[in-house]
């Protein structure tokens, strides 16, 4: 079903090592609004879509999103490659380190490892897609966040790619929240 291509979306090349940076990106990997998240989120909503049309959507974000965390975790691991102990320390980041070593691990900035208590499948399809709106939107806060903290134009360059497919899905689920309130109300009328 998924064919994987060698190479990200956007190419990822960072330049600088900074831990500090990577201990905030690091919630867009599996933070509560992270692309984690999201790819849960969506495959798991797919199989409750009324439609091909709605399973297709879940299916295409959901799989980008897995592309997001390779991204993400590129980034990531790019921004801590080579990096020691005294290093993470430096920047604030040694309980990291202590627990993970230069590993790319599924947790929020603050810290809090990956749970799938952020994500939600009701079953649905108007509250699930109200869902990824929200879930869009605020991984696109997210995003504007660690632009606002970040001044490596290497990482910037692909977060701002980032933070305009969140922008698209955002519209995409939209788009299908409209098709099915509207088939709703014809219903009711």
């Amino acid at each position: 079903m998924f064919i994987f291509e060698k190479r990200t979306q956007i190419p990822v090349c960072i330049k600088n090592r900074n831990p500090r940076l990577a201990g905030i990106i690091i919630s867009q990997y599996g933070g509560p609004d992270g692309e984690l998240s999201a790819s849960l989120r969506y495959l798991s909503q797919r199989f409750t879509m009324p439609d091909n049309m709605g399973k297709a959507l879940l299916t295409d974000i959901g799989t980008e999103e897995l592309a997001h965390l390779e991204i993400v975790g590129s980034i990531v691991g790019q921004l801590t490659d080579g990096e020691g102990a005294k290093s993470f320390d430096k920047y604030g980041r040694g309980d990291y380190y202590v627990d993970h070593g230069n590993a790319v691990y599924p947790q929020s900035a603050a810290g809090s490892p990956f749970t799938a208590a952020y994500l939600q499948s009701k079953g649905d399809p108007i509250a699930d897609l109200v869902e990824n709106l929200a879930a869009e939107q605020k991984a696109r806060a997210t995003y504007d966040n660690i632009l606002r903290l970040s001044d490596d134009p290497d990482v910037n360059e692909v977060i701002k790619f980032l933070r305009e497919r969140e922008i698209v899905h955002f519209q995409r689920f939209g788009e299908l929240l409209n098709i099915y309130q509207s088939r709703i109300d014809n219903e009711n009328c």
